[in-house]
C-alpha cells in the first residue's frame, strides 16, 4: 500500500494506472475507521482495479461550535486495517495542500434543496464543506465510482445530486450501513459513548425499526407517527433533533403518493449527536 500526502505524487500514480487500462475507486473518509468504512473498501475493491482511500479531516464541513479539534484521530490504527484489505493508496493530505489559500480565499460547492433541513438545517455550511472537497478528491483522483456510506442518507443523496448536476463522470455506490450488535449504527463518534450511553442509544434504530413496521402495515399518518417516534426516543433517554419521514430521492416530506421512503433521524445522547436513517418500499 502506497501512502501519500502530497497531489503531485498522487496525480502521477492515478496517471500511470490510466496509462495502464486500469480502472479506480474512490472511498474518502475522515479516518477514525471502523468495520463501517472497511466495508466500504471492500465494495471499492469489488468494483474496480485500484482502490485509494482518502482520509481527511476537512474543516471546511464543522461549525464553529463543532468538535474539529477533538475529532477522533487514528492514522497508524487506519493505515494498518487499510493495508490488511491490500488499498492501493492512503491519500492523507493536509489542510493546506487541499485549501493551500486557507478557508477564507476557497471556492466551494454549494448544493441547493436536498441540503437544506435535517442535518444542513442543524450544521449551517456542513454541506457546502462537505460537496466542496469531495469535488476535489474528485478532481484529483479522477475514480470510475466511489463510495459512500448510507448512514448519512443525506449526505450521499447531497453527493449523487452534486455528480448528477455537474455532470461529474463518476459513479456514486450507496453501501449499507454497519451496525453494532444492539443495532447501534457504527461511527467514529460512538466512541465518545460509555457503555450505558451505548445501551441508551440503541433505542434511536429499534424506534425506527417499529415506525417503518407501522408504515408498511398501513399507517399513513405522518405527523401522529413522527410525533409519537420523537416521544419514544424521549423516553428513552434521547434529545431529538429531527425524525421526519421523507421521499427518498429528493429528501422533501413525504405524502401519501409516495412508495420509496425514508426514515431520517438525528438525536443527541449527551453531547454526542447520533444519526441514523431507515429505507421504506411502500407497495
Amino acid at each position: 500500500m502506497q501512502s501519500i500526502t502530497e497531489i503531485k505524487s498522487l496525480r502521477s500514480q492515478i496517471k500511470a494506472w490510466r496509462q495502464a487500462g486500469l480502472n479506480i475507486a474512490l472511498v474518502p473518509t475522515m479516518g477514525n475507521l471502523h468495520q463501517g468504512h472497511f466495508s466500504l473498501v471492500e465494495k471499492a475493491k469489488n468494483l474496480a482495479d485500484k482502490v485509494v482511500v482518502s482520509i481527511f479531516v476537512n474543516p471546511m464541513q464543522f461549525g464553529e461550535n463543532e468538535d474539529l479539534d477533538n475529532y477522533p484521530r487514528s492514522l497508524n490504527e487506519d493505515k494498518q486495517g487499510l493495508a490488511e484489505l491490500n488499498t492501493d493508496i492512503v491519500f492523507t493530505p493536509s489542510v493546506d495542500t487541499i485549501y493551500p489559500n486557507g478557508l477564507g480565499e476557497q471556492s466551494y460547492v454549494d448544493v441547493p434543496g436536498v441540503s437544506m433541513g435535517y442535518c444542513g438545517g442543524s450544521r449551517p455550511g456542513h454541506f457546502r464543506g462537505v460537496a466542496t472537497v469531495v469535488t476535489k478528491l474528485f478532481n484529483l483522483v479522477q475514480p470510475d465510482f466511489a463510495c459512500f456510506g448510507e448512514k448519512d442518507f443525506q449526505q450521499l443523496q447531497v453527493i449523487k445530486t452534486m455528480t448528477r448536476d455537474l455532470s461529474i463522470p463518476v459513479e456514486i455506490i450507496g453501501v449499507a450501513t454497519c451496525r453494532e450488535v444492539s443495532g447501534l449504527a457504527m461511527s467514529s463518534r460512538n466512541g465518545y459513548l460509555t457503555d450505558q450511553q451505548k445501551d441508551t442509544a440503541k433505542a434511536l434504530f429499534a424506534t425506527l425499526k417499529n415506525l417503518a413496521t407501522q408504515l408498511q402495515q398501513g399507517a399513513r399518518d405522518f405527523e401522529i407517527l413522527t410525533n409519537e417516534a420523537k416521544q419514544q426516543l424521549e423516553k428513552a433517554g434521547l434529545i431529538p433533533d429531527y425524525l421526519t419521514i421523507a421521499e427518498r430521492s429528493t429528501l422533501k416530506p413525504a405524502t401519501l403518493n409516495d412508495s420509496h421512503l425514508v426514515i431520517l433521524a438525528a438525536a443527541y445522547l449527551g453531547s454526542v449527536r447520533l444519526i441514523d436513517n431507515l429505507q421504506v418500499d411502500l407497495t
